[in-house]
């Protein structure tokens, strides 16, 4: 009999805090060349020991593949999705130490940062697990008043908190650990957004406890189950959402910003086509992002695997 595929939730993250301070001790000691160096037997250890992140990163490229021009192609191998990985994780160290410049990002939508400065009002920004999620510190750059929340999945939130601290002082971003979206939970946030905040959710990875709320939609040609978390919430607040995807190319980070609806609200008769409409359509931008930085996206766990009695189960929740 088949073992049925983790959650993303569960597999385990001992040591994530640990081997963080260790990299960035390594950085701050021997530099850039000297923490791709001590990246490289940390990313092989991770290759050749961890089959099932392997297995996952294999299955994602044959999903994307076809969708790629034949050029592209051959360049999909789980070993430069794993070292990509590492890339990024250079670049994380550098955003929470401060040491993005402004030329190091270009924003590629100007109009719509210039819509959300002249407005004031807060919102949702729907990020993904593609690029730099954490790049979106450099939206001080761009717009300086803004203050930043994101929402995490991980019992992590506030030991990276203190670590972010140590590590810059002035930064902007809070954390704050989600497990379950509770009635207080939702209040702080309703009354951030109300103060001209934006919060930060992701918007590709199904929640961590099993009640929570999914629509099962395609995604690279695969039906797989993807959260309507982030759009119920903005649809609670009634405030403006937009998707922001992060890409670094040419050693650059470019950030794309969406305007996805300048408010969410459904009527209760429509409320559920409406949520299925709202991933359907955030699942084709993904797609196309994805296309754009196939190696970037760095959901390692089976994100189709979603077997009969569990897609009927998540439907039945979804409807209850």
């Amino acid at each position: 009999m088949d073992k049925q595929p983790k959650h993303w939730s569960t597999i385990t993250e001992t040591g994530t805090v640990v081997g963080m301070r260790i990299l960035l001790m390594c950085y701050r000691l021997f530099g850039h060349k000297g923490f791709r160096l001590l990246l490289a037997p940390v990313i092989l250890y991770f290759y050749f020991r961890k089959h099932a992140t392997r297995a996952a990163s294999k299955e994602y490229l044959q999903k994307i593949a076809p969708f790629l021009p034949e050029h592209k192609r051959k360049k999909l191998t789980p070993f430069r999705h794993f070292w990509m990985f590492g890339e990024v994780l250079l670049d994380k160290f550098l955003v929470w130490m401060g040491k993005i410049k402004p030329q190091d990002v270009v924003f590629e939508t100007p109009d719509t940062f210039q819509k959300i400065e002249a407005s004031k009002l807060g919102g949702i920004i729907v990020v993904s697990h593609l690029g730099n999620t954490e790049i979106c510190s450099a939206l001080a750059h761009q717009l300086p008043d803004i203050k930043v929340t994101m929402l995490v999945y991980t019992q992590h939130a506030q030991k990276f908190n203190k670590m972010l601290q140590r590590t810059n002082a002035n930064a902007t971003i809070n954390l704050i650990q989600v497990t379950d979206m509770s009635p207080a939970t939702a209040m702080i946030l309703s009354e951030r957004v109300a103060a001209g905040e934006f919060v930060v959710i992701a918007g590709d990875r199904t929640p961590v406890n099993n009640g929570g709320r999914v629509s099962i939609v395609d995604f690279l040609g695969a039906q797989a189950a993807l959260p309507q978390g982030a759009f119920i919430l903005a649809s609670l607040l009634r405030c403006p959402v937009y998707l922001m995807f992060c890409l670094k190319q040419d050693s650059a980070y470019h950030i794309y910003m969406e305007t996805f609806s300048e408010k969410l609200s459904f009527a209760r008769k429509e409320r559920e086509q409406k949520l299925e409409e709202a991933v359907t359509l955030y699942a084709k931008r993904l797609e196309y992002y994805c296309q754009l930085a196939p190696l970037q996206w760095f959901n390692f766990f089976p994100f189709w695997h979603v077997e009969s009695k569990d897609q009927q189960a998540l439907i039945n929740n979804r409807d209850a």
